[in-house]
């Protein structure tokens, strides 16, 4: 058996890829429109070191495995990739196959993965400082660089399309003002959005409502250009985005809380805190809007510790079920009033970020090196993947504090449909 047929049948033969190696052997139809380039030992050794998944992640960061055609056809095509799912004869009969020698090669992993020793020493999983390393990792990455990716919004959430021509920029906005439509905003209304990113939300909530909005970022690159951003758009008396973490706000009384992307950071065994803490930020009658990725049950994992998303992308991310998330709103004393699930939509939104890298590819590469390109294009094409086959979801959900009355303070239907 040689290296080409080795890496067909890790990958599946009934995938319909062709597979090329170093050592001039081939496999899969030749017509393939999608290939796999083994490029050197250093690719099986990923392999034979963390077989499946991240180990084919690692061979491609670190470019020691190439991927010919699209990103999102391949993965979508090996979906189902599971080393344990080959009988042991053939395991065996692959090893003996490669030989001793790339087994026994040690290979660092690329340095874009995340080292899970240097995140313990920052204390535990959602420790001040350990969240803060881990935002730092994922979201100050340049600026120009998200840019790029994200378009003239800077909006790295879920957009919400109107229609199935709509642009991404114009699919953005229609998500704030769903948002702030949901949240009842109005006015002279203090809005706090927890989690900001590039202060999208912030921006809209004051330049749209006339409302006094506060948003709070871990991420110092995303806080000076939210703040660059509002400067230019002339509402500093009305917006204004800190770089600080959201348990540090000390400011009570807001009419509104919207979270947008950030309780997939928060962790399971915090939940409690962070919607007590969201709770008492608000007047009776004030309302939550969360928004955020989830899973479809509650019966798998919330995080994935050895897996490519935790050590390349988001770490110590952890996703609950929806219904997950509601008990815990419920159980501290938030009505929920409204829910709906937008998977569809972060999968259409995550399918322009992934042309708008591909239109910048080089210009990517120059401005953070090609391993982190290439991340950002393995993650943002699987996820496409996983919102489509219902491996994740979207959800908005809107809780209400009730006043001493039990009142909601809402009206028996929204003024606007929402959509």
């Amino acid at each position: 058996m040689r290296l080409a047929e080795i890496f067909e049948m890790v990958v599946g033969s009934e995938a319909g890829i062709r597979f090329s190696a170093y050592d001039g052997s081939r496999a899969g139809p030749d017509g393939a429109g999608i290939g796999i380039e083994v490029r050197s030992p250093a690719a099986v050794a990923y392999l034979a070191q963390a077989p499946g998944e991240l180990g084919l992640a690692r061979a491609y960061v670190s470019g020691h495995l190439d991927v010919d055609g699209d990103m999102y056809s391949l993965l979508s095509r090996m979906w189902s990739l599971t080393i344990n799912d080959i009988p042991m004869n053939q395991k065996v009969a692959a090893v003996r196959a490669l030989g001793v020698k790339p087994l026994l090669m040690r290979m660092p992993p690329p340095p874009q993965e995340v080292r899970r020793g240097m995140l313990a020493k920052m204390g535990g999983r959602h420790a001040k400082q350990r969240d803060a390393e881990a935002i730092h990792h994922h979201y100050d990455v340049s600026n120009k660089f998200y840019s790029w990716v994200l378009g003239p919004s800077m909006a790295y959430t879920c957009a919400v399309f109107p229609a199935e021509q709509s642009t991404l920029e114009e699919a953005q906005q229609v998500k704030f003002d769903l948002v702030s439509r949901k949240l009842g905003l109005k006015p002279g209304m203090r809005l706090l959005d927890v989690g900001c990113g590039w202060g999208g939300m912030v921006i809209h909530a004051a330049r749209e409502y006339g409302v006094k909005a506060l948003g709070v970022t871990l991420s110092r690159q995303q806080a000076e250009w939210a703040q660059k951003a509002i400067a230019e758009a002339g509402l500093g008396d009305l917006a204004e985005v800190r770089h600080m973490d959201y348990r540090d706000v000390k400011e009570t009384g807001f009419d509104a809380v919207s979270s947008i992307g950030l309780t997939e950071h928060i962790g399971k065994d915090q939940l409690s805190f962070y919607f007590r803490f969201l709770y008492d930020k608000l007047v009776p009658g004030g309302r939550i809007l969360n928004h955020c990725i989830t899973r479809p049950t509650g019966t798998e994992r919330t995080i994935n510790a050895g897996g490519f998303i935790n050590r390349y992308v988001f770490p110590d991310g952890e996703l609950e079920s929806v219904g997950h998330l509601i008990r815990q709103m419920e159980d501290l004393g938030f009505e929920i009033r409204h829910e709906e699930n937008l998977r569809e939509h972060y999968a259409q939104t995550l399918r322009y970020w992934c042309a708008n890298l591909d239109d910048h590819w080089d210009e990517a590469i120059e401005e953070v090196g090609q391993g982190t390109a290439r991340v950002w294009r393995l993650y943002m094409a699987g996820c496409v993947v996983g919102f489509e086959r219902n491996k994740i979801q979207l959800h908005q959900i809107l809780g209400v504090k009730l006043d001493s009355e039990g009142d909601a303070r809402v009206p028996l239907r929204p003024s606007v449909d929402w959509p």
